[in-house]
């Protein structure tokens, strides 16, 4: 894939009905990519170092704060959706219930869906929440990458332990996971390689059911 200096902010939307039809320049639906994880995890830096644009998607202090779903294009060849970060303990109860019908809505109903991301502090073991976000996702029979994001937080050894452990509690057979750090870039290449092969392996799975 090529470096991107097309990223777009497309709308953010909570409903599906407000969900933005997404096409390229020649009339075709894109596939869809949705970013997913834990508050603070760092989906809103990743995708700017992975669309190569500042601040094109809003990064914040405050964990949980963005609690929609923001829509974007990559090159004119992909979508990318940033959902909202799970899991902060602050959150008020009206979030908390309302973040688990809305993420459901979206996986049944967002038909050019394609792939997930979802992103892991290599520092933490996944919880509960993070093994039903994967747990969705394959009863939605949607395919997986895995981000273990903050690399750079530790060192090599503690990165091999720790990326030993999760891959153990996750316990997911052809796990397709990469390391990814922001600050120092690196991550980014592999992660678009791994994501215009999944997405060509959609394809044609799609084909095939046609």
């Amino acid at each position: 894939m090529k470096q991107s200096s097309k990223a777009r902010f497309i709308k953010t939307a909570i409903l599906p009905k407000d969900y933005p039809v997404i096409r390229n320049n020649g009339g075709n639906l894109l596939p869809e990519v949705a970013v997913a994880g834990r508050s603070n995890v760092g989906k809103s830096s990743l995708l700017n170092n992975l669309f190569q644009v500042k601040n094109l998607v809003k990064t914040s202090s405050v964990p949980g704060k963005t609690q929609a779903l923001n829509f974007f294009t990559f090159n004119d060849n992909i979508a990318f959706t940033d959902l909202p970060g799970y899991g902060y303990a602050s959150a008020p109860i009206h979030v908390k219930k309302e973040w688990g019908p809305m993420m459901k809505k979206y996986l049944e109903n967002r038909e050019t869906l394609r792939l997930i991301l979802l992103l892991l502090d290599i520092r933490r073991i996944p919880n509960e929440e993070d093994k039903l976000f994967i747990e969705w996702a394959a009863y939605h029979q949607k395919a997986l990458i895995i981000i273990l994001t903050k690399t750079d937080k530790l060192n090599q050894s503690e990165k091999a332990l720790n990326t030993k452990k999760i891959i153990d509690e996750l316990q997911i057979e052809n796990l397709h996971f990469v390391h990814y750090s922001v600050p120092k870039d690196r991550g980014r290449k592999e992660l678009l390689d791994m994501i215009h092969d999944a997405l060509e392996d959609e394809a044609l799975s799609d084909e095939e059911l046609e």
